[in-house]
């Protein structure tokens, strides 16, 4: 299977802190991959190195044979990577529809020009915009509720809303930072469904950082542990459920699946 995404010695520092320390990933083409650790093991801080939001000290990230580091986040999503957060970041006043055309925005080429004149290639565009975004919502569960504002729809409504407005920017590799926080089992059950459609549906490739472990062992084809900003296990999620060195870490110490 062709690769997505490849780190080698990934290393971040803020200060005398090592957030990462020589991280190594590799994320085969339309699989889902998990990264998990407990708190402050560097979770977030190595997804904010693929995203661009952080530039890496130390190592490589290469995106389908093409180095990313050192390039602003607006560069990356155009190049075809996308993010959600731990917390959702919707423009809460604005509609679902309206979240998701920010969302397109990478890829529109009507210049302020052309969208104060409202030419006919403007307004083809537009349409054709608004047309993609209309798709989009049904695609993820929200058909018929563009005109809502974002704060108005129920939680786990917005966490779709937030994933849609990532897709939109047509992404090959998409990054979700635990997806379910604050959901119940009942949206929880039907995020990790739609998690799969991404895959099999739209031949995306997942990287997921994900606190339940029922999210992680029921979707990933390969988990990465992560502890103390190293990289400690790589595997199958039967492999990782076993390995002595993740017990000890994680699974087994009663540490909370908190945020990085």
């Amino acid at each position: 299977m062709p690769l997505c995404l490849s780190a080698r010695s990934v290393s971040k520092r803020f200060g005398g802190l090592v957030a990462i320390d020589s991280v190594d990933l590799d994320i085969e083409e339309h699989s889902i991959a998990s990264v998990i650790g407990p708190n402050g093991a560097g979770k977030t801080t190595f997804f904010n190195c693929v995203s661009g939001f952080y530039t890496p000290e130390e190592g490589s990230i290469v995106f389908y044979g093409r180095s990313i580091v050192g390039y602003r986040p607006d560069n990356i999503t155009a190049m075809g990577i996308a993010r959600t957060y731990q917390n959702v970041r919707l423009f809460q006043n604005m509609t679902a529809l309206e979240n998701i055309l920010v969302g397109q925005h990478v890829h529109l080429k009507s210049g302020v020009w052309a969208s104060l004149l409202r030419t006919p290639s403007q307004k083809a565009e537009e349409a054709e915009a608004h047309a993609a975004a209309r798709k989009m919502l049904e695609f993820v569960g929200l058909g018929g509720q563009g005109d809502v504002l974002a704060k108005n729809l129920p939680y786990g409504s917005q966490r779709r809303l937030e994933i849609a407005r990532a897709l939109s920017s047509r992404p090959r590799l998409l990054l979700l930072d635990e997806p379910t926080a604050g959901m119940n089992p009942q949206e929880t059950d039907d995020l990790m469904r739609f998690i799969r459609r991404l895959v099999d549906e739209l031949r995306l490739t997942i990287l997921l950082i994900e606190h339940d472990m029922k999210v992680v062992m029921g979707i990933s084809d390969m988990v990465s542990v992560l502890h103390y900003g190293m990289k400690i296990a790589e595997g199958k999620p039967k492999q990782i459920q076993a390995d002595p060195k993740v017990i000890e870490a994680y699974l087994g110490t009663g540490v909370s699946y908190g945020h990085a």
